[in-house]
């Protein structure tokens, strides 16, 4: 039987099925909410980069700030979840995230792009370990693997981000363009705030609440634990090393390698979102039909052929084909990880396997940007395939001691 399946339930005094139905719609709201923000930051960054007249390398630095930022983020989220609730941290965050997005398109040097990436990721950081802790508690309530629904609405998210992204940034300038957008974060915060803050959580698993003291503070985890929590960890690594990939690279590899336009340069992250939305949408069924190793494996090898093609075809068309492949294969594993993790461990483990999985993202922007001025960047953005490959061999290898 799935670990998810043995997880405890609501307690007699928790919120009821109507409120957890409204629960899940509004946590859905969030996870949206942050892709959508992200994606219009992240269609933005040519633009960014001509007016800091940073290079490549610069350039990656530059974005380091925003995995830096949310990585540093991380376990103290995790801490505050457990103080004051992550449904308290996920609104908090939620206004920062809109505020923040605003500030990138008022730098004029690599330096202050840097360090205000800084502040962006931090506030990234935060609602992303805020809002899978309360995911993880409400998909032990619901008895479902229904976690990649709630990262199909981020990719949701980002499709519609990086799309509308697509039709303005011939028109509107970067400043603009990312005021509108935290106009629009800080309304569905102010509406969808409310909902989340009067809903109770529902009571943590029970292997959880074993291991937390009255004083709300965690008690450590055993060794067998901690190792489960790495290599899901690890795997996030893998992943997210893979979207930060294609969200900060996608856009300039198709204009500067490929010679697009850059609406259609845009679309490349677009179609890699909507990819991922429809697997995100499909994964509850995948994921009972074909468990949770099996979709790492598949997905791991999906995501590695897609990304060779995205990286290297000579042509636009076959390039956001690839792009689409590989948010198909990449779809369903870091929503896995981070469950399969935040169920051993709660907040903790989401915080630590978050982490984990952004130092993919922490790694990945300069990695990219070196090896793009060594190299080039086609030969850089084959190395998303690589760690592709790297998830789908350890999902295999860690077989059995996942199911512990």
């Amino acid at each position: 039987m799935p670990l998810l399946n043995k997880l405890g339930t609501v307690s007699a005094d928790g919120p009821r099925p109507t409120s957890l139905t409204r629960l899940r719609i509004t946590l859905t709201v969030f996870f949206a909410l942050d892709g959508f923000v992200f994606a219009g930051w992240v269609v933005r960054i040519p633009a960014i980069k001509e007016q800091t007249g940073a290079s490549a390398s610069q350039l990656g630095l530059a974005l380091l700030g925003v995995s830096a930022g949310a990585v540093v983020t991380m376990m103290l989220t995790g801490r505050l979840c457990r103080r004051f609730g992550s449904h308290a941290v996920t609104v908090a965050c939620g206004i920062l995230l809109p505020l923040t997005v605003a500030l990138p398109p008022l730098t004029h040097s690599p330096l202050t792009l840097g360090l205000v990436l800084l502040v962006f990721g931090a506030a990234y950081g935060g609602i992303n370990v805020a809002m899978n802790s309360a995911a993880v508690d409400l998909v032990a309530a619901l008895r479902r693997p229904v976690m990649p629904s709630f990262h199909a609405a981020f990719s949701l998210g980002g499709m519609v981000g990086s799309g509308l992204g697509g039709l303005v940034a011939g028109h509107l300038s970067p400043t603009r363009h990312l005021l509108c957008i935290t106009v629009i974060g800080l309304v569905v915060t102010a509406a969808a705030a409310p909902t989340l803050l009067r809903t109770p959580a529902p009571s943590p698993p029970e292997r959880i609440r074993e291991r937390t003291q009255a004083s709300g503070e965690a008690r450590p985890l055993g060794r067998g634990v901690r190792g489960l929590v790495l290599v899901f960890g690890l795997i996030a690594l893998c992943t997210a090393y893979g979207e930060g990939a294609l969200a900060d690279w996608s856009a300039l590899h198709m204009e500067q390698d490929l010679h697009a336009h850059p609406g259609v340069a845009a679309a490349s992250y677009s179609c890699f979102a909507f990819a991922m939305t429809i697997g995100r949408l499909s994964g509850t069924a995948l994921l009972e039909r074909l468990g949770r190793t099996r979709t790492v494996v598949f997905g791991g090898a999906t995501g590695a052929a897609g990304m060779l093609l995205g990286s290297l075809a000579p042509w636009v068309w076959l390039a956001l084909v690839g792009f689409a492949v590989t948010g198909l294969g990449l779809a369903n594993i870091f929503p896995v990880a981070v469950e399969r993790a935040g169920a051993l461990a709660g907040p903790t483990g989401v915080a630590a396997a978050s982490t984990l999985g952004y130092g993919g993202m922490l790694l990945g922007p300069p990695a990219i940007g070196f090896m793009a001025d060594w190299f080039s960047l086609p030969t850089a953005l084959t190395s998303v395939a690589l760690l592709a490959a790297v998830a789908a061999t350890i999902g295999f290898a860690t077989r059995r001691a996942a199911t512990v």
